[in-house]
C-alpha cells in the first residue's frame, strides 16, 4: 500500500508525533495506521525519550507561597506548543510537580522529580506527543521575610521578597515587575561594567551633537541617570499609580525591597520554526 501524505497526516494527527516517525511506522505496517498506533502505543518508552531532544519553548508558571508568606516558589514547565500548555493533563501535571517541589524545598529539578515523577513526565509525554520539560524553579524569602507571587496569564510570573510590608504590598509590587521588567532594586546595584557600555553608547550619541565639550559632560550625566533610574525597581513610577516610585512606595509602608525574581515563559530558549508543508513533502520524497 503507498504511503500518502494524507496518511502520515491523519497519523499525526491522531498521535501528535513527528511526520517521519509516522511515516515510518506507516511503511512497517504497510499501511495500516491501527497497526501502526499499536506498535507506537507498545514502543512508548523509546519515543518518550526520542522526544526528549525536541525543543520545548511555550508551557506554564507556576507559583507557590507558604502560609505565612515567607517562602514563595516559582515554577516552569515547558511543552513544544501553546494548545498543549493549555491542555488539562499537562497542566494537572504541572500543578502536582509544583505541590511536591514546594514540599520539598528545593530548586534541584533532577532531585524533586525522582520518586515517580519523572516516570509521569515520560508517561506524559507519550500520550499528548509532545516533549515536556520541567526547566527551572527558584525559591526567595525565608524567616521574616515578607513574600508574594504574580503570574499574568501562565506566561509571566514574578515574586517580591521584602522586610516589613504587606503580603498586598509584596503583590502589588511582583505585579508591577512582571508588567515593567526591571533589571535592579536599585541603583547602586546596577554593575559597573553595565554602566560602562551605556556610558560609551551615551557619549557616541552626545558627541554627534557637535556641542562643546563641558555641555556634553553634563547630557552624559542625565542620560545615564536617566537610564540607571529606568532599570531600578525603586525608581521606576508604579504601574497602578505613576505620582509614587516603588521604593517611595515600600518606604511608606515602613518596608524595604529585598529581591525580586521575574520568569517569562520560554524566555532564552531558541525556538525551531517548523514548515508543516516542507515536512509532508520530505515525508512523501523520502518514500
Amino acid at each position: 500500500m503507498a504511503i500518502t501524505a494524507s496518511l502520515v497526516k491523519e497519523l499525526r494527527d491522531r498521535t501528535g508525533l513527528g511526520m517521519m516517525e509516522c511515516k515510518k511506522a506507516l511503511v512497517e505496517s504497510e499501511g495500516d495506521i491501527e497497526l501502526a498506533i499499536d506498535n507506537l502505543r507498545k514502543s512508548s518508552g523509546l519515543k518518550a525519550a526520542k522526544k526528549s531532544g525536541r525543543i520545548a519553548a511555550e508551557g506554564i508558571l507556576v507559583t507557590r507561597t507558604s502560609a505565612d508568606n515567607s517562602l514563595v516558589m516559582l515554577l516552569e514547565i515547558n511543552s513544544e506548543t501553546d494548545f498543549v500548555a493549555r491542555d488539562d493533563n499537562f497542566l494537572n501535571f504541572a500543578h502536582k510537580v509544583a505541590d511536591v517541589a514546594f514540599a520539598k524545598g528545593s530548586s534541584d529539578v533532577a532531585a524533586f522529580m525522582a520518586d515517580g515523577l519523572e516516570d509521569e513526565r515520560a508517561a506524559l509525554v507519550q500520550k499528548i506527543g509532545e516533549n515536556i520539560s520541567v526547566r527551572r524553579a527558584v525559591f526567595i524569602g525565608g524567616a521574616g521575610k515578607t513574600v508574594e507571587a504574580y503570574v499574568h496569564g501562565g506566561r509571566i510570573a514574578a515574586a517580591v521578597e521584602l522586610t516589613g510590608g504587606t503580603p498586598d504590598l509584596a503583590k502589588d509590587i511582583a505585579m508591577h515587575v512582571a508588567a515593567i521588567n526591571p533589571q535592579y532594586v536599585n541603583v547602586n546595584d546596577v554593575p559597573a561594567d553595565v554602566l560602562a557600555r551605556e556610558e560609551e553608547v551615551v557619549r557616541a550619541q552626545s558627541e554627534e551633537s557637535g556641542k562643546p565639550a563641558e555641555i556634553i559632560e553634563k547630557m552624559m550625566v542625565g542620560r545615564l541617570k536617566k537610564f540607571v533610574a529606568e532599570i531600578s525597581l525603586s525608581e521606576q513610577p508604579f504601574i497602578k499609580d505613576p505620582d509614587i516610585k516603588i521604593g517611595a512606595l515600600a518606604k511608606k509602608a515602613e518596608a524595604e525591597i529585598v529581591s525580586f525574581t521575574r520568569f517569562e515563559v520560554g524566555e532564552g530558549i531558541e525556538k525551531e520554526v517548523v514548515d508543516f508543508a516542507a515536512e509532508v513533502a520530505a515525508a512523501v520524497k523520502g518514500g
